[in-house]
């Protein structure tokens, strides 16, 4: 008996110290655990005190003060039964799986609310305009959602006490809430990155008086940097790119004395950078680059001794570089100052700063010699130095053999109509070891592929294009244990397709595919000298397993062997002396998103087991001896007439040339211009009968009696299915049908429509279709691609003007529901 009141006592002690959980309390934990779903189920037993329910904390009364669910892989919308947690202090359910908007009067329900963190989950919807912060809230986290609408100075109102606001990954716009500082003196760090935030930055922030960060990145802000914010003497980190933001950077910014990052770059800055920069002496990032900056880097700079990054890439700067003294940054670990206007030749006091990883200058005007000082910098792992004037290759390959650390080394234009070494001895058995990205494209080098690059085991990327390099490729490299990116195009190479490039690891097996690190270069990397594109890649495993062999003199066929490359997503043979057939077996190589094959002898027929490449999206095979139709389905229905053109025996219907009999010629010249619109007019005229059962055509001329649509009227029994799509169906099925030319009309009924799209009738309401046709659009709108979709039968006969005006037509274009309103 004793023992039996001894063990009520303890657990009354218990249940006493934690507080008996309140059952108005414990009715809503229970609502909100029926509205998730999680594959770990919460331990939460109706069994015992909620009290002790897994991530929930009670005051002494019982009331629920904390529900603390992080990273808990939670489901679902959040329970409108949370509002009655009046006593909550603290929440946090990010990281999880949230989706929907927050329950009516979240805030102001939770009005005793100290810290909320429901960031990265995918909630969504408008903060309500009669929703407002207690005033007890001091951290206040909705990060990387789908919230959108404008954040109103009445939600901040009554935040006195807030210290923390961090919304960024989000949607919201309109203007940034510099209010939010007339609210709550204690604000010490803001971040509205990553939304849609328009207009100019408003003055305010400057009564932020303990600010330590403030970040807006990424967003649509226009105009100046506000000068208050100049003031803010706490400010630790100012981080605002990839804005509009123009003017000057003010000079009284060297007034943050406490400042640690600034942030500026992405945007229209003018200028110079303010000479007296260096009472910035708490500086360890500094990052304008991207911008319209001018004139040199202040000198005062080098009083930054604490500076880890510098990047000032993609300004006007200018001056010699090797003025500069680079030797006070002792815990300098990056420097990017490529796509400028420096002169002079490498600076030397770069080789004092043992901290470096990663030197950028390319594209400057630098020239001389790489000095063999450069060693000193045994931690450099990134070495950028391409589209210079650089002189002696050989010199420079030998000197930097020994930066025992370098991974990624791009030389790219430079070195002249040098000849590239070849020796297999100019490399150590230690050097490169660790070597992965090698670029030395656009050099004009003369010479052959050097044999040296046998012995880097560890390279993963070769760039040699756009050079003069002869000889034939040779069969070694293709026993390179981590190469998958090969780019020998633009050369003088003879011989044949090398059997062993059909046995590159990386590219033909997917244990060794999976081998590419994940981890992040130092700077992005622009592979091709040339790519007028541009594109970057910060990750290795973001290139594309490829091989570029275009725009040499390889001949042969191409070998049934290329199969075996299943991993690769590029292959490149154009404008090479390829001869024979297409081999089948390319229908193996099922990530293949690009394949040029033109500018070759190749013969036969189109193999028709090629539509199955189910993620090409980059076809040619233009400018051959090809004959026979063109397959049909899968990717090619998305293929243009240029894909093919070259080739008069290959025939199919995007080439308007009819496989029956192909070779009929198209009509010429402005008198059979004039027969091709009498038969339009014949053909329309006879076809009404047929259409009207299917469609009903109309011609509109609005505001140019040139510029011609086509409205659709769909039968009752499509109509149904078209009503259960979004809006933007409607878009995407009428631009293109707005756009197709008046001479695709000469065919009625099922075959008018499958003409006009690509796609038959009941193939045109299936929302992944409409989707696809929205994309195409797009595309053609933005990037000017017109000629895509201008009927074949037309072009080059005196139509293009009126094309071009169907083309940029507003008034059809801009109504969404033009097809709705003809069903």
């Amino acid at each position: 008996m004793m023992l039996i009141i001894v063990l009520i006592a303890i657990s009354c002690f218990v249940h006493t110290c934690q507080g008996t959980c309140n059952q108005l309390d414990r009715d809503s934990l229970s609502s909100f655990n029926l509205s998730i779903s999680t594959a770990s189920p919460l331990n939460w037993s109706l069994s015992i005190d909620c009290c002790t329910w897994e991530g929930v904390g009670c005051d002494d009364s019982g009331r629920v003060t904390n529900l603390w669910l992080p990273s808990r892989g939670l489901r679902g919308s959040i329970s409108p039964s949370i509002v009655n947690l009046s006593s909550l202090s603290q929440l946090s359910l990010s990281h999880n799986w949230f989706s929907g908007p927050l329950p009516d009067g979240f805030f102001v329900s939770l009005n005793q609310l100290r810290v909320i963190d429901l960031s990265l989950n995918r909630l969504s919807g408008e903060i309500s305009s009669t929703d407002k912060l207690p005033t007890t809230i001091q951290a206040f986290n909705l990060s990387s959602n789908h919230f959108h609408g404008k954040i109103q100075s009445s939600f901040l109102q009554t935040a006195l006490n807030l210290e923390t606001f961090d919304v960024r990954n989000n949607s919201f716009f309109g203007a940034i809430p510099s209010s939010i500082c007339s609210f709550s003196a204690s604000i010490q760090r803001l971040d509205f990155s990553n939304n849609d935030f328009t207009g100019p930055i408003p003055q305010g922030f400057g009564q932020c008086k303990n600010m330590q960060s403030l970040r807006s990145g990424f967003n649509n802000i226009s105009g100046e940097v506000p000068r208050d914010i100049y003031r803010l003497l706490t400010l630790q980190e100012l981080y605002l790119p990839g804005n509009r933001l123009s003017g000057k950077i003010d000079k009284t910014i060297v007034n943050l004395r406490n400042l640690r990052i600034l942030a500026l770059y992405g945007n229209e800055l003018t200028g110079m950078i303010p000479q007296d920069i260096g009472r910035l002496s708490k500086l360890e990032q500094l990052q304008l680059h991207i911008n319209h900056l001018n004139g040199y880097i202040p000198p005062s700079l080098n009083n930054c001794t604490g500076l880890t990054t510098l990047n000032l890439r993609v300004n006007s700067l200018e001056g010699e570089l090797s003025y500069f003294d680079f030797s006070k940054f002792v815990q300098l670990r990056s420097v990017d100052l490529g796509n400028n206007f420096f002169t002079g030749r490498f600076p030397a006091s770069l080789f004092s700063c043992k901290t470096l990883t990663a030197i950028r200058l390319a594209t400057n005007n630098l020239s001389g010699e790489i000095l063999p000082d450069i060693v000193a910098l045994q931690s450099l792992s990134f070495l950028s130095l391409s589209n210079n004037n650089l002189t002696n290759i050989t010199s420079a390959i030998k000197i930097l053999t020994g930066c025992k650390n370098l991974s990624t080394l791009i030389l790219s234009k430079n070195f002249y109509e040098e000849e590239l070494p070849s020796n297999e001895s100019l490399i150590d058995p230690e050097g490169f070891q660790n070597l992965q990205v090698l670029a030395l494209g656009g050099c004009r080098f003369t010479g052959a592929v050097p044999m040296w690059l046998l012995k880097l085991d560890k390279l993963e990327v070769i760039d040699l294009s756009f050079n003069n390099i002869t000889g034939s490729i040779p069969g070694w490299i293709g026993i390179l244990p981590n190469l998958f990116y090969l780019d020998l195009s633009h050369n003088l190479l003879s011989g044949y397709f090398p059997m062993e490039l059909n046995r590159l690891r990386r590219l033909a097996s997917q244990k060794n595919s999976d081998e590419v690190k994940s981890s992040y270069l130092e700077f992005p990397v622009f592979v091709q000298p040339n790519n007028v594109f541009n594109l970057q890649y910060n990750q290795l495993s973001n290139l594309p397993p490829a091989i570029y062999l275009g725009d040499n003199s390889i001949g042969g066929t191409i070998p049934l062997e290329i199969g075996q490359l299943k991993f690769i997503i590029s292959l490149d043979l154009s404008n090479n002396n390829f001869s024979g057939t297409i081999p089948d077996t390319i229908s193996n190589l099922t990530n293949l998103e690009k394949l040029d094959l033109s500018g070759n002898q190749l013969s036969g027929q189109i193999p028709a087991s090629l539509q199955n490449l189910n993620f090409l999206s980059e076809f040619s095979v233009a400018y051959n001896n090809l004959e026979g139709p063109i397959p049909v389905g899968g990717q090619f229905d998305t293929f243009s007439s240029s894909s093919f053109e070259g080739n008069p025996r290959v025939c199919g219907r995007i080439l308007q040339r009819s496989c029956l009999n192909p070779f009929v010629n198209e009509p010429k010249g402005p008198e059979e211009k004039n027969d091709i619109i009498n038969w339009l007019s014949f053909g329309i005229g006879y076809g009404v009968s047929l259409i009207v059962t299917m469609l009903r055509i109309q011609i509109c001329i609005p505001k140019s009696e040139n510029a011609k649509c086509i409205h659709l009227s769909i039968p009752p029994l499509e109509s149904e299915k078209i009503q259960k799509l979004d809006a933007n169906w409607w878009l995407g099925v009428c631009i293109p049908i707005l756009h197709a030319p008046l001479g695709m009309l000469y065919s009625f009924g099922v075959v008018m429509l499958e003409l006009l799209t690509g796609k038959r009738p009941l193939e045109l309401f299936e929302p992944k279709i409409s989707r696809e046709l929205v994309e195409r659009v797009q595309k053609i709108r933005k990037e000017g691609l017109q000629e895509e979709i201008f009927d074949p039968f037309l072009r080059g006969k005196g139509f293009e003007e009126e094309m071009i005006q169907v083309l940029d037509m507003p008034a059809c274009v801009s109504t969404r529901t033009l097809l709705r309103g003809q069903l």
